[in-house]
């Protein structure tokens, strides 16, 4: 099931099973259900759930997500399910390199393999991969777009990036 969200930084769609969320991503249609669809069964309520802390973060009043009340998966390759984890490790308002990512995965050498992980990030915001910066904090690509990255981080209070 899918549903559309307004917000500061465009329209999010939202994507769920009746198990877990498995997507957060930019753009995709204007706010609201796709077709006629009712938030109901268990996507529905993993959406409304999603929809409801997103919502807090954009307004400030939520640093982390709850997982406990917003089940996640994760997918992809093994080692893109391994960065995605490590990208949850990274605080509110606090960035980490390409390069910190990659040793922290046990990878040292794959800074740019952490780049591409992000970039097919399923689930941006959530998974937060924004708060990934190129080394000399260096603010570097990033799915939604540059202005969208800078938006992110500022709104979490990180700042000298360039």
């Amino acid at each position: 099931m899918q549903l559309f969200i307004d917000t500061p930084v465009g329209v999010l769609s939202l994507t769920a099973d009746d198990k877990a969320l498995i997507g957060v991503s930019f753009g995709g249609g204007k706010a609201g259900l796709r077709r006629s669809q009712e938030l109901s069964g268990g996507a529905g309520e993993i959406l409304r759930e999603v929809r409801r802390q997103l919502t807090e973060y954009f307004a400030g009043e939520r640093r982390e997500f709850d997982f406990h009340r917003l089940p996640l998966r994760l997918s992809g390759t093994d080692f893109t399910q391994k960065v995605g984890r490590a990208l949850l490790e990274i605080p509110y308002g606090e960035v980490r390199t390409y390069g910190e990512i990659a040793a922290a995965v046990d990878s040292p050498r794959a800074a740019r393999a952490i780049g591409g992980a992000c970039h097919r990030n399923p689930v941006c915001i959530i998974v937060p991969c924004h708060r990934v910066i190129g080394a000399g904090n260096r603010l570097t690509g990033f799915g939604g777009g540059m202005g969208v990255k800078s938006w992110l981080l500022t709104h979490e209070g990180v700042d000298g990036i360039r």
